[in-house]
């Protein structure tokens, strides 16, 4: 913890002592027990998913300096070290049928179609577009954060997520808790992880 905040040191601690997280290995602990402090919600430790390759995955792009799309600025927001692409406001208005944050993430797909860490925290309409598009063949996600928030959509999508082919590279929870905060929370730590390894 050298270099953090005081209050983040103790947040830890707290945290230490409230959740047992050594069952999670390396990389993945880390972006859980991230994902709890920034939450304050335990429950994570149970209901997070992550899949065997999305934290070698999510590094590569990372270290590559590959396309980082989030669904909303609040993702962007919570995770100011990391370069990211949020294409909400050139969609002003919601095509027929559809919602903003899906069209957002259509033409996202349009201009990075291979090789993006894709970062859904907002809008589960947004994960199940990008769902449909990979099952297409119209997108292939490098890593997918997928924790969309809501009562209408979010668990279900991150159902299919995890029961998909991009499972082994995903990063999401069941329920229909999530969040900007949690997917920041996970890039957040991501980053960490990438930085770690580059010293």
């Amino acid at each position: 913890m050298t270099g953090r905040h005081p209050i983040e040191v103790e947040s830890y601690r707290i945290l230490n002592e409230r959740v047992d997280l050594s069952g999670w290995p390396p990389g993945p602990r880390e972006v859980v027990a991230r994902m709890i402090h920034a939450t304050a919600d335990l429950g994570f430790a149970a209901s997070a998913r992550i899949g065997a390759e999305a934290i070698p995955a999510a590094l590569e792009v990372l270290r590559r300096g590959a396309p980082v799309i989030v669904d909303a600025a609040m993702v962007a927001a919570g995770a100011p070290r990391v370069t990211t692409t949020c294409l909400l406001d050139e969609v002003p208005v919601a095509p027929p049928k559809s919602t903003r944050a899906a069209a957002a993430v259509a033409l996202a797909a349009e201009r990075h179609p291979v090789g993006a860490l894709w970062v859904v925290g907002n809008a589960p309409t947004a994960l199940a577009e990008l769902l449909a598009l990979h099952d297409g063949g119209l997108v292939k996600p490098a890593a997918v954060i997928g924790v969309p928030v809501g009562f209408v959509g979010a668990a279900e999508a991150k159902v299919e997520l995890w029961a998909g082919p991009l499972a082994p590279r995903a990063i999401t929870n069941v329920e229909e808790r999530g969040g900007s905060p949690v997917a920041a929370a996970a890039l957040n730590a991501l980053h960490r992880l990438h930085r770690r390894a580059s010293c």
